[in-house]
């Protein structure tokens, strides 16, 4: 077993992100700032350190619904277009820190008109903030690019009208589509319209399955919906059999590696929403040996107290990973952002690849 690489040390390597919400990752002075600024009463203290314990401790019920409960906080300080610019940016900003060269930001416009935004202004604000804080990295010598990913609420009735603003801000920042919300009773099948008209467009889209629910979530996403990406997807677990012997993949778990469907697995978030019992107990080990297409992302760094560093760190300590499992993992990543080949070719083989060499060559 490889010695555990240290949360330092990962921090060096480039990394790639792609399952991360805009709402779920902010700093808590800002949630702090933000609140006062608006008007906002009702968070729980008014004290960044006691709030951002808050959010942890709010988010480790074990229950997805009990852990989307806390994003009423942060949507509600993400009502203005100030607001939004500056979330986004300090986003890219804490994501370059931790050596992030590429992520797709994720929210759901829809969330964010309280105060009489459009869907249009949402879209453009974010936008405004990414760039600035893409600038700003790069000020400080830190690289990285990131694209947003829209996303309807699948308890919502305006996915078709989301997907369309979607596609109309594609040259403009937006890098594809999501839906999110409670799996248990909102299948993605409700949304058939919007995916629909997503595939007629050529544009691309995941949707958050298996996370809370089972197989037939996973099965609709792909075979009804033809997502191009599973949002965690760890409950593909529950279609191979482990018991005795070599593992038996079923049907759909073989479909997904053979197809070699993305999988954007979430590690923290996961035992915070009951997914997975613990990071030991993770999925995430069996499936990279099955070599499915498996990606590590943080979900809601707020509501986790993570980063990606910090993921790979307490993978690293599980399961003794080391530069070469992060660099596989990585290059999946990169393998499955929602970018054009060529632009994904290049930042493997001109940032990433040059990048974990460095690191191994340093440590060997």
């Amino acid at each position: 077993m490889n010695q555990p690489l240290t949360v330092d040390q990962i921090r060096r390597a480039p990394k790639v992100l792609l399952h991360d919400h805009l709402d779920g990752g902010l700093r808590p002075a800002t949630v702090v700032e933000l609140a006062r600024e608006t008007g906002y009463t009702g968070l729980p203290t008014y004290d960044a350190q006691e709030l951002g314990r808050w959010f942890r401790e709010a988010s480790d019920s074990g229950s997805l619904e009990r852990y989307l409960e806390t994003f009423a906080h942060t949507t509600a300080v993400m009502q203005t277009r100030d607001a939004l610019v500056r979330v986004a940016a300090e986003a890219a900003e804490d994501l370059a820190a931790d050596g992030v060269v590429y992520a797709e930001q994720r929210y759901a416009p829809e969330q964010h008109l309280e105060a009489g935004l459009t869907l249009e202004e949402v879209v453009e604000a974010v936008q405004e903030g990414l760039e600035l804080g893409e600038k700003r990295a790069a000020d400080q010598g830190r690289s990285i690019r990131t694209g947003q990913l829209v996303t309807a609420m699948r308890h919502a009735a305006r996915s078709s009208e989301i997907a369309e603003l979607a596609v109309r801000y594609r040259d403009a920042g937006v890098s594809g589509f999501d839906i999110a919300g409670a799996e248990a009773g909102n299948p993605p099948t409700r949304h058939l319209d919007a995916f629909e008209y997503l595939r007629r467009e050529n544009f691309h889209f995941t949707i958050h399955a298996g996370e809370a629910f089972g197989l037939p979530s996973i099965w609709e996403a792909l075979q009804w919906c033809g997502c191009d990406r599973l949002g965690h997807g760890v409950r593909i677990i529950d279609d191979i059999d482990t018991d005795g012997g070599a593992p038996r993949l079923g049907r759909l778990a073989q479909y997904v590696r053979d197809k070699r469907v993305p999988l954007e697995m979430c590690p923290s978030s996961n035992v915070q929403t009951g997914a997975a019992e613990s990071i030991a107990d993770h999925p995430i080990r069996l499936l990279r040996d099955l070599r499915f297409r498996v990606t590590v992302n943080t979900d809601n760094r707020l509501q986790s107290g993570t980063s990606l560093s910090e993921e790979f760190a307490r993978l690293s300590e599980a399961f003794g990973y080391g530069w070469d499992d992060l660099q596989w993992f990585t290059v999946n990543a990169m393998k499955s952002a929602f970018l054009p080949f060529d632009e994904r070719l290049a930042l493997i083989n001109g940032v990433i690849k040059p990048g974990f060499a460095q690191l191994k060559w340093a440590t060997s």
